[in-house]
């Protein structure tokens, strides 16, 4: 017998104590474990490559930088840009303004349509402005619409407001698509319902406001509920 077949005899022999049963439970434990801390390190080594790139290529444009001329004598000034505000514009209200007898010292605050001719939003032809009216003349303070799809699909549309604007209550509004007759929401477990004026431009859509003593942001509403004139939900 050689020195090989020693050592197969050896391997055949059987072990002087018992090998125990192995924890296939722990054994996998482990390995999650193990599997989790590997993503997290290889997650942050990731990141710390990334900025080591950043770095790198940050440094690479600063070395480009030419080193600036020598300046013979200080160059003369630049023109300041003009800050003014633009000349104000007539505002042209699509169908009749909406006045709410809520009177500030601006005015009374009322709610008209804007034109609107945005190539990102075809769909999109106005938007709902909420200003103040002195006299003849309107100012705006808050201009929404809606962002996606038609302006005039069944629904609520361009809810906003019910914040403070250039120190003026600009209360919850917004606008329905649909024969609305009736709005409400709830407030701290109380219904309450809103102000409505048809939009003479086009009477299926419904302009509607909040009194702001009784919704005061719009962090306070539960979803919006449209009524028909019978009564029946129009919205769920």
């Amino acid at each position: 017998m050689n020195d090989l077949d020693d050592f197969r005899a050896a391997l055949r022999q059987p072990p002087d104590e018992p090998f125990a049963e192995p924890d296939l439970a722990r054994i996998m434990a482990d390995g999650t474990r193990l599997r989790r801390r590997r993503r997290v390190l290889t997650g942050t080594a990731g990141i710390a490559a990334a900025a080591a790139v950043v770095l790198v290529v940050v440094f690479a444009v600063q070395l480009r930088q030419p080193a600036p001329a020598p300046v013979a004598q200080p160059p003369s000034p630049q023109p300041a840009l003009s800050t003014a505000a633009p000349a104000p514009h007539a505002e042209q209200p699509i169908g009749e303004v909406v006045g709410t007898g809520i009177r500030t010292s601006a005015g009374e605050l009322v709610f008209y349509a804007r034109a609107l001719d945005l190539p990102e939003l075809p769909g999109v032809r106005f938007g709902l402005v909420a200003g103040f009216r002195s006299g003849t003349s309107l100012q705006a303070v808050l201009v929404t619409n809606e962002f996606r799809g038609s302006d005039r699909s069944f629904g609520f549309h361009a809810t906003d407001g019910g914040e403070t604007l250039e120190g003026e209550v600009i209360p919850v509004f917004g606008y329905f698509a649909g024969p609305a007759t009736k709005i409400t929401t709830t407030v701290h477990g109380a219904t309450v319902e809103a102000k409505l004026a048809k939009w003479t431009a086009d009477p299926n859509v419904v302009i509607f406001w909040f009194n702001p003593d009784q919704v005061p942001d719009s962090a306070s509403l539960t979803p919006l509920v449209a009524y028909d004139a019978n009564g029946e939900r129009l919205t769920k």
